[in-house]
């Protein structure tokens, strides 16, 4: 990020969105319906959420000291056709056996179809030319929390893995994270541990956001892309990419 900051300054360049996370506000704690004015976080567990809040920090610094205008975009866990990472990840891991629910699985969070984590990029680049968003951070959403693991369940239905059902408590998951990390570290892996202290808490605790900064100065309507239709949308491409259960 720092690296991207002395570029546009080397060549003339005043103008940035930054994608962020929610995850520069960890603290370990459930957040429900808290906006932009939260600080930023502590107890970190892992150096994603930690130097994802220093990059954050430090374009936010370099607009307020009037070097350009920045907006830093704060979109909860993307999801949609194309995705590498998450739904993949979840599907196998539900696939193959090893996935529990963490906690009582009552807790809610804020997920973003990609289609609208892309429509809150462009209405920023937009919004840069006025004054009162600028240099600020913005949650950005579906605008309506889901019930994690119901939501979970309904992913892997529609690809037609069966849904969880067995649980495991946060402080098992905790407990195994740990013990996971320390033998990552202690083995020199590179490869990512299957639990980790930061993904238990995560998937254990209700984390989600107000959008309404993000509807008033961007113009952010999330309603233009659906949860439920994401869902169809995104176990046709699952199933014709990689393949029925």
């Amino acid at each position: 990020t720092l690296a991207v900051l002395r570029a546009m300054e080397g060549h003339g360049v005043e103008r940035l969105v930054h994608c962020s996370t929610p995850s520069v506000v960890f603290t370990g704690e459930a957040f429900e319906g808290a906006d932009e004015a939260l600080p930023y976080g502590r107890n970190w567990l892992c150096h994603y959420a930690e130097s994802k809040a220093m990059a954050e920090q430090a374009v936010l610094k370099w607009g307020r000291d009037g070097r350009g205008r920045v907006i830093a975009l704060r979109p909860h866990l993307i999801w949609g056709p194309g995705d590498p990472h998450l739904l993949p990840r979840i599907i196998e891991r539900a696939r193959s056996g090893r996935l529990r629910i963490i906690g009582d699985g009552s807790n809610r969070v804020d997920v973003t179809r990609v289609e609208n984590a892309a429509a809150a990029h462009l209405l920023a680049l937009a919004a840069l030319e006025r004054p009162s968003a600028v240099n600020r951070a913005y949650f950005i959403s579906q605008g309506e929390p889901v019930n994690l693991w119901s939501w979970v369940n309904a992913v892997l239905s529609a690809v037609g893995v069966a849904p969880l059902t067995r649980r495991v408590s946060l402080r098992g998951a905790y407990v195994a994270g740990a013990v996971s990390e320390f033998i990552w570290k202690m083995g020199g892996l590179s490869s990512l541990p299957p639990m980790t202290r930061f993904v238990a808490v995560e998937l254990a605790k209700s984390h989600w956001y107000s959008i309404d900064a993000a509807r008033r100065e961007l113009g952010y309507r999330p309603e233009a892309y659906p949860t439920e239709e994401g869902l169809s949308t995104y176990a046709d491409w699952y199933l014709r990419h990689r393949g029925p259960a």
